[in-house]
């Protein structure tokens, strides 16, 4: 029997690395009499005409077992000198022994190669103790795998092996629902049994531009509360999920509508807002010169999150979400820049008085607080620092002080400070500048036997403490202390 065109145009569109991975899984599927099936997303992904390089793989057997075989084959036709050269080699051109990771409560496993993977899961059935919890599988058919899917879209199959099956595996109706452009979910306690399927819902809508189905809507809306069920950890997989979408911010706005957000955490919101900051983010959203990369973007969706919430509120919503460190640190720093947002709008202010205060944020917080801002000035000096001030240092070295004749111990890093300082406001623009500057600040401390402060810097830097305290600084910027020496 000819191989159904589906499967040709599969292959047509894999790499030759990751192709002859799968023509190897195939083979090896077959030699062992296992059935195996293209399913979920990649297939949907498929009949859609998306450029896909996943690879979902149900087999009617022992996934694990048939995942180790693969690897243990690949390494010994590797050693032999006969196994498809490209099937061990990523995408930076190393070679590397494959690696499989089992997940035997779930009956699933991934075999890794560099540059890509190969997912494989037994086909089985679920059952949830209760709702929120994870499910309890036993390996069935196919048909009963197909069953237990999230969405009707998501329930296709297509037979890879011999003997191939021309048709679609289609026992709820996906392919229907494709042409329609429905996101339909297989039952009514669907939600109840796995309410990550609330996000998913939304998400897929949005990213096929696809509606939610009538039924599978009002389902949706009765078990919003299942969302109080789902961990943390689960809630942050599917966070990152959505911020790794072409548009998270609409996905967001939907949900926010939905009052899925709340279900989550009643502090958390989605406002215009942060809709429109998100869009800044984005590698294409500032004007040239200003670009974030995709990974530093979705750094800074995290703390847009925290945007008008208070120190509790955004410690509560970055533990409720599982945060990682560095998000926390991004979410919790929020407040305290908005506290310190007014400050920053001053007057003349000195390039180096923004810098030094705003060298103690995290970076993603910044740049979610420069996308936020409405204040032209604020934003402005904040692209200034993240693009430019903070990247900034002086033409000399602490050895090139050393070389002056200035003494080292902690002055010496007083003086690389005050340089800094001195290039960011335009007040030594070169090396022989640089070098007047040193001498006159050593000399100066010899004699003062103190520190010349900045007065700029000293009230940002007050306003600065104050906002991180979760104080009010004083209106006029007035630092706590004398001015000058």
């Amino acid at each position: 029997m000819r191989k159904p065109n589906l499967i040709g145009k599969l292959r047509a569109g894999l790499p030759a690395p990751i192709r002859s991975l799968f023509d190897q899984l195939i083979k090896l599927a077959d030699s062992r009499g296992l059935p195996v099936y293209l399913v979920g997303g990649p297939l949907r992904d498929l009949l859609l005409d998306r450029p896909s390089l996943d690879l979902d793989i149900a087999v009617e057997g022992d996934a694990p077992t048939l995942a180790r075989q693969l690897a243990e084959s690949l390494s010994r036709e590797d050693k032999a000198g006969s196994a498809h050269p490209e099937a061990l080699v990523g995408r930076a051109g190393t070679t590397s022994e494959p690696r499989v990771v089992t997940h035997p409560a779930f009956l699933t496993a991934t075999v890794r190669v560099p540059g890509f993977h190969l997912d494989l899961i037994t086909a089985r059935s679920e059952t949830y103790a209760r709702p929120g919890a994870l499910p309890t599988v036993t390996p069935e058919t196919i048909e009963d795998d197909l069953r237990r899917r999230d969405f009707t879209i998501n329930a296709l199959a297509l037979r890879l092996n011999s003997p191939w099956r021309v048709e679609i595996l289609d026992p709820a109706g996906g392919r229907a629902d494709l042409e329609a452009r429905l996101i339909r979910a297989l039952h009514k306690r669907s939600f109840q049994d796995d309410a990550t399927r609330i996000l998913r819902a939304v998400q897929y809508a949005s990213r096929f531009g696809f509606n939610v189905e009538p039924q599978t809507l009002r389902w949706l809306k009765r078990d919003l509360r299942y969302l109080r069920t789902i961990s943390g950890t689960r809630l942050h997989h599917e966070f990152s999920r959505i911020f790794a979408e072409s548009a998270p911010e609409e996905i967001l706005h939907r949900l926010h509508d939905l009052g899925a957000l709340a279900a989550i955490d009643p502090t958390l919101r989605f406002d215009p807002p942060q809709a429109d900051a998100f869009t800044r983010l984005r590698p294409d959203g500032w004007r040239s010169g200003r670009q974030l990369n995709t990974t530093g973007a979705r750094a800074s969706y995290w703390p847009v999150l925290a945007w008008n919430l208070n120190e509790p509120q955004a410690l509560d919503v970055s533990r409720r979400l599982a945060a990682t460190k560095p998000q926390r640190k991004a979410l919790a720093a929020m407040p305290a820049l908005q506290r310190l947002a007014p400050n920053l709008a001053g007057p003349s202010l000195k390039r180096s008085a923004v810098a030094e205060p705003l060298a103690s944020f995290p970076l993603p917080a910044l740049w979610a607080f420069s996308a936020l801002t409405d204040d032209p000035t604020v934003r402005e000096r904040l692209l200034d620092y993240l693009t430019k001030a903070r990247l900034e240092r002086p033409h000399l070295t602490g050895d090139d002080l050393l070389a002056l004749g200035l003494p080292s111990g902690p002055q010496l890093g007083e003086i690389l400070r005050r340089l800094r300082n001195a290039r960011l406001d335009g007040e030594a623009t070169s090396r022989e500048d640089e070098e007047h500057l040193a001498r006159q600040n050593d000399a100066e401390g010899r004699d003062c036997g103190d520190v010349w402060v900045n007065e700029q810097f000293l009230a940002l830097e007050f306003a600065c403490f104050t906002c991180l305290r979760g104080e009010t600084a004083d209106p006029t910027g007035e630092p706590p202390v004398g001015r000058g020496h």
